[in-house]
């Protein structure tokens, strides 16, 4: 299907690479694709924060002259792509998602920049953020929500934290992106956005110059359109980064030795009957059809007993609340701070978290860690929606109550999990299968995702009026 595609905008970041390397498309060609679909589009979606359109210029054009001359630096070089705006790049500033940091001038540069730049990949900009990346629908009522490309005619949750990376990939503003996922925050608008997104294992990927929410919990990764450009991503910012200690011995990921090996004879578990109240029945639905599919490739799908409830797992929140105080708990008990009302009350309830709280946590998430290991010993893969809903208007979010149910527990028990679609609403919303598996197992998560992504389209629909 993408060797009809003339538009370089619509191609996934795979196609456009080999594009681009097999000199049959220029990265000027590829970043003013890009540029003239943020032109269009970005007055209503509103998904970026600064968009850096005469830098992408000039680096397409010194890539298109490396690239002709036979001196390309690999096989990304001029593949645009957007950055949360969490992430450092020298001079440039970085609010965090907050209206208190419009002078924050970052002094460094992330160390996931750094690696997206030295293989040549174009940074087209920078996108919205909750702020501080706190809360799961994507809203910031100081700097804006992204407006979800699915519905141009109600604004909907977009997901969060990682909403403009979202709304940018949906959008087909850039090809792919880099989101951070605390909670959910790369899955929940991989979800509702219709993309394919990545929650890696903490230390597969440097944090160093992302602005922190948890020290513990913070995972950076890809939001894509494929799970052949997730993998591609992923294996792009893996690895050891002596300026983040939690990445120590960890080598560069290789997915693509199983990417292709599909299910058959793989033990996927459904979650558990009890599991679905809550859920909607277009949820449900898309959910059963995806076992099936995944059934019919090879897999067996079994029962798993789990030591948990999911919706249980939000009172082992005080990890995140605590470590976020440590943080911006200073702005957030200043009343004049620009800070909206459900963040400010997320990062104050980490005031009281005691020392003897937190740690007791921490116990009881390693007990929990090895309690799954137990129950899902055979198992490759645990798979659930990874959203209850599809996307819901901005009118109706209850910030009380965060989408993260089926997300939570893959941050806190050291998991990796992959979002990608797997069907769509009455009213053309998309829906969302989560791959939840061990940590550091990406490869498995990825290799299940493309064997279904191979069986299915969903992956392949684009916004209508866009």
């Amino acid at each position: 299907m993408t060797d009809t595609i003339d538009d370089p905008a619509l191609l996934p970041a795979a196609v456009l690479a080999k594009r681009i390397a097999g000199k049959t498309l220029s990265p000027v060609e590829a970043v003013e694709a890009s540029l003239a679909r943020i032109a269009a589009h970005e007055p209503k979606l509103r998904a970026f924060t600064e968009v850096f359109s005469a830098d992408a210029r000039l680096a397409a054009e010194g890539a298109d002259r490396a690239i002709r001359s036979g001196h390309a630096v690999g096989p990304l070089h001029g593949v645009p792509i957007v950055l949360k705006d969490l992430i450092d790049l020298e001079g440039r500033i970085t609010l965090g998602g907050s209206a208190a940091h419009r002078a924050r001038r970052a002094t460094r540069t992330a160390t996931i920049a750094q690696r997206l730049i030295a293989q040549g990949m174009i940074v087209l900009g920078k996108t919205h953020t909750v702020e501080f990346a706190y809360g799961g629908w994507g809203t910031n009522p100081h700097l804006g929500t992204p407006w979800n490309p699915w519905d141009l005619d109600v604004p909907r949750t977009p997901g969060g934290s990682s909403s403009g990376t979202g709304v940018a990939v949906a959008a087909r503003m850039a090809p792919w992106g880099i989101g951070t996922d605390t909670g959910g925050s790369v899955r929940l608008p991989a979800a509702f956005c219709g993309l394919t997104g990545l929650k890696v294992t903490v230390g597969r990927v440097s944090t160093h110059g992302i602005v922190s929410l948890s020290t513990t919990l913070d995972t950076p990764g890809p939001l894509a359109r494929t799970v052949a450009d997730a993998a591609l991503l992923y294996a792009a910012i893996s690895g050891a980064d002596p300026l983040d200690p939690t990445t120590r011995g960890i080598l560069p990921a290789d997915p693509f030795a199983t990417l292709d090996r599909g299910v058959r004879g793989l033990r996927l578990a459904r979650m558990p009957d009890v599991e679905r109240a809550g859920c909607s029945p277009e949820m449900l639905a898309a959910y059963d059809a995806s076992l099936d599919v995944l059934s019919d490739l090879g897999a067996e799908i079994v029962a798993v007993a789990l030591p948990f409830r999911f919706a249980d797992l939000v009172a082992m929140s005080g990890i995140t609340n605590a470590e976020a105080y440590f943080v911006n708990g200073a702005l957030a008990e200043d009343p004049a701070a620009p800070l909206g009302d459900a963040v400010r009350g997320r990062i104050l309830a980490g005031k009281t978290v005691s020392a003897q709280d937190y740690l007791a946590t921490l116990q009881r998430r390693d007990a929990l860690k090895r309690a799954l290991g137990l129950a899902w010993a055979g198992i490759d893969a645990l798979l659930t929606p990874t959203t209850e809903t599809a996307a819901v208007p901005l009118s109706e979010v209850d910030e009380a109550h965060l989408p993260s149910r089926f997300t939570r527990f893959g941050n806190l028990l050291d998991l990796c999990g992959l979002s990608l679609p797997n069907g769509f609403s009455a009213s053309g919303l998309p829906l969302s299968l989560q791959i939840a598996c061990r940590g550091y197992d990406e490869a498995m998560a990825l290799r299940i995702g493309q064997a279904f992504q191979r069986a299915t389209d969903w992956h392949l629909r684009v916004p209508a009026g866009l």
